[in-house]
């Protein structure tokens, strides 16, 4: 879907499918038509935009092979999909088994991350639409926190100034600019975007910027509004925004909330708990993963509501006494498109996590694609109701 801001700038707004498990180039090509062709029609729109996960070795199968990309271009359109963004942040296996901290492998730090995500941005400038700005891809806050030495700084660093080379080359070669967003992301390298500005730093700003994930930036009690002014002050873009909603916890001590937030404690995704200190000004309390905070070592004390990083539906809070992030969603999506300018231009819906909702998995393809119509329409109404038109 495409909307226009009051400055005149086209908006697009997708959904991620890494929601969905193919990873072989068949199988994406054919989740993609095949969803794009029911949300078109549970929307009521004439083209849909998806966010194409595209795993490596998918990537490096059509970097080689720019007729099959062409072919696949001409494909999506044929059935109203368009694709202006690509996730390049979960390198492979994502839906099929346990990823947990595997998901931050391989790092920045190493080479193979350099390669695929130069692959994906050569596959992304062959699928863009004519008429699009650019193309954006999102990749990875450098890697799990620890272990993090300097010489790994040093080397993700080189590494990512290959990356703006090489997306220069892109663009000379096909007259397609590709950018790239590095999405902070609790418990990692780059956790917030005072560490991205941080980390940063050396970084192309005409290639790289970031990717804000929403509800990372519930997770971590960031304030959109401020988090926009620090990437003005460093010179960074927001390349991409992922509106999404947090797990929100408001008194983590219920035994009724306890119960109810033990369904969310699951075996496949890493699920980063955080709240506030005890005294102002101290830093949040955090534990790597929902089943470490619940009934770890070293539980996390329920002193103050607790924000859980599990991907929960936009448009409906899971069952009470917990809730969603919406409020802040909403807030994060105003200080990005309810000013004078559009501080952001791709949009992508992303709970990757219907898969392991408490209840079960939607019955069939039908159901699943109710629910993600039912998400993107909730983000495309709060857009319009920020004065946003469609196109």
């Amino acid at each position: 879907m495409r909307l226009r801001h009051p400055d005149g700038t086209v908006v697009h707004l997708g959904y991620g499918t890494n929601v969905l498990p193919a990873e072989d180039v068949a199988g994406l090509v054919a989740q993609a038509t095949r969803f794009g062709d029911r949300l078109r029609k549970r929307l009521g729109e004439d083209r849909v935009g998806l966010g194409l996960w595209l795993p490596a070795e998918a990537a490096h199968r059509l970097d080689d092979d720019p007729a099959a990309v062409a072919e696949i271009r001409a494909r999506l359109h044929d059935h109203g999909v368009e694709i202006v963004t690509l996730n390049a942040f979960p390198y492979a296996h994502f839906q099929s088994g346990p990823v947990k901290k595997e998901v931050y492998l391989p790092t920045w730090a190493e080479r193979a991350r350099l390669d695929y995500t130069l692959a994906a941005a050569r596959v992304l400038a062959g699928l863009l639409p004519d008429d699009a700005r650019r193309g954006s891809i999102s990749s990875l806050p450098l890697a799990w926190h620890h272990p993090w030495p300097e010489e790994q700084q040093r080397a993700a660093e080189a590494l990512l100034a290959e990356l703006a080379a090489g997306l220069e080359k892109v663009e000379a070669e096909t007259g397609r600019r590709v950018v790239v967003g590095i999405e902070p992301e609790p418990g990692c390298v780059i956790e917030t975007v005072a560490e991205a500005v941080d980390r940063l730093g050396a970084v192309d700003r005409e290639r790289i910027g970031v990717c804000l994930d929403l509800c990372h930036l519930a997770v971590g009690f960031e304030d959109a509004a401020g988090a926009l002014q620090r990437l003005d002050a460093a010179g960074l873009a927001v390349v991409k925004a992922q509106p999404a909603a947090a797990l929100v916890v408001d008194d983590p001590a219920d035994p009724r909330t306890r119960a109810a937030l033990a369904g969310y404690s699951e075996d496949r995704f890493l699920h980063q708990v955080r709240r506030t200190g005890d005294r102002a000004g101290e830093p949040l309390l955090a534990r790597d993963d929902l089943p470490d905070a619940l009934d770890g070592a070293a539980p996390l004390a329920p002193g103050s509501p607790w924000r859980v990083h599990f991907h929960v539906p936009v448009h409906a809070d899971p069952r009470p006494p917990l809730r969603n992030s919406r409020a802040d969603l909403r807030a994060s999506l105003e200080a990005l498109l309810g000013g004078p300018r559009a501080r952001v231009e791709h949009l992508e819906v992303e709970t990757y996590t219907w898969s392991v909702l408490p209840g079960g998995v939607p019955a069939d393809d039908d159901a699943l694609a109710e629910g993600l119509a039912a998400e993107l329409a909730w983000v495309r109404d709060a857009l319009t109701d920020l004065g946003l038109t469609p196109v």
